[in-house]
């Protein structure tokens, strides 16, 4: 039977990362995953060129039942780290908003920075290879049943990721080993995800599928309310976009969306003073200050005629009209699930786990990292850093371990 210091489970963004470093460290590491893919989700993330972390990214940038939980792996490898890492192997990169950066050439860089991680510290990769079952040993350690047969290890490391885009081999293996071993989980969800409406409702938007346009969005109440400012994407089914995508991970099921369709502007007050100045058609003064395609469905949508001559149209008509813009409420009956969703919400609680180290409070040994534990952030790198620091705070604590031991022995 073969023996390793540190068995880790999944061989995605986190995974990878913490393989790397616990081997560079001294451990002898071996790294398995069930798909012969290796990954995936880095190579489709950012239109393939990754979106590997956010230059601003902090625990604000964070959803959990544990807000706090985040907050010391992150001040312990930040954004910059990982871009020295980054620079180290002269991949060219770029910041394309709000402080996302992307690699200048394709995703697949990245894997191959992590691959190269790997071999500098040793690892020993197994893939495809599928774990059947993860048995405590009375005396310490781990024994797994492997398709590629028994291991032995000291410790374990769940990077298995979330339950989104199941084609690209998303697995539920590690929230059903916390369950088996009476962690408590956090419901999953999709998040990050777009938003649908019941068909019959959404028939007038339909049309206008394609169309992106900046908005502000919220949801929520008092402290609870959250709002971002970002592009909106009408859909054939719904809604998307990075402004839906940001505000589907807070939105309860029984809750509208709040959208304003034109926050620079302040329509009420604009329709009405142009009276003053302009002879044009309503359709074409409101159609100047809205995507055409919108302002003309707007329109539709509130009963006015747009080919009414402006000065003609009440001032109480044109002050619904500009709020209606900016006060757009609308209930979604659903999302588009988890083969489009990007990121997972909740997972294995925080309150199982250590903050400082990602071990398990139930499992001496046991450690879970990344997407897998009930930590999500914000669309824009914020999920990568996420993997890089949970999977550094994995790693050193490991080594740190291993060195103690040493010492003792």
């Amino acid at each position: 039977m073969q023996g390793f210091d540190v068995v880790v489970v999944g061989a995605g963004a986190a995974g990878l990362f913490c393989a790397g470093l616990a081997g560079q460290a001294g451990l002898r590491v071996l790294l398995v995953d069930h798909d012969l893919r290796l990954a995936e989700k880095i190579r489709i993330s950012g239109g393939g060129r990754c979106n590997f972390t956010n230059r601003e990214a902090g625990p604000a940038n964070f959803l959990s039942e544990n807000p706090a939980f985040c907050r010391s792996a992150l001040a312990r490898y930040t954004p910059q780290d990982f871009i020295k890492l980054v620079q180290r192997h002269g991949i060219a990169f770029h910041e394309k908003h709000k402080g996302q950066l992307f690699c200048d050439d394709s995703s697949e860089q990245i894997i191959q920075m992590l691959l190269k991680e790997c071999e500098a510290g040793g690892v020993t990769r197994w893939q495809p290879c599928t774990v059947a079952d993860v048995r405590p040993l009375p005396d310490g350690g781990f024994e797994l049943d492997t398709s590629q047969g028994p291991v032995r290890a000291l410790r374990v490391v769940v990077a298995t990721g979330g339950l989104p885009v199941p084609k690209i081999g998303a697995s539920d293996w590690g929230l059903r080993l916390a369950k088996r071993f009476e962690h408590a989980i956090v419901e999953p969800r999709p998040a990050l995800v777009p938003l649908t409406f019941d068909a019959d409702a959404w028939a007038p938007f339909a049309a206008l599928a394609g169309l992106s346009l900046p908005v502000e969005v919220s949801c929520g109440s008092g402290k609870q309310r959250m709002r971002f400012l970002e592009d909106l994407l009408f859909t054939h089914r719904g809604l998307s976009g990075p402004a839906i995508l940001q505000i589907s991970s807070y939105r309860a099921a029984d809750q509208a969306l709040q959208i304003n369709l034109a926050p620079e502007l302040r329509l009420e007050q604009e329709l009405v003073e142009a009276k003053t100045s302009s002879r044009r058609q309503l359709g074409n003064e409101f159609g100047a200050r809205l995507p055409q395609r919108l302002a003309a469905a707007w329109l539709e949508r509130s009963g006015l005629d747009g080919g009414r001559a402006l000065p003609e149209c009440r001032d109480a008509d044109l002050q619904r009209l500009g709020r209606s813009v900016h006060e757009w409420q609308l209930m979604p009956s659903g999302d588009e699930g988890w083969r489009k969703a990007e990121v997972m919400r909740g997972g294995v609680s925080t309150r199982d786990l250590s903050s400082q180290t990602l071990e398990s409070k139930r499992v001496p040994g046991l450690y879970f990292i990344g997407e897998v534990v009930d930590v999500t952030g914000w669309l824009g790198g914020y999920n990568f850093q996420w993997a890089w620091a949970s999977a550094a705070a994995c790693a050193a604590a490991m080594a740190a371990a291993s060195s103690d031991a040493s010492v003792g022995a």
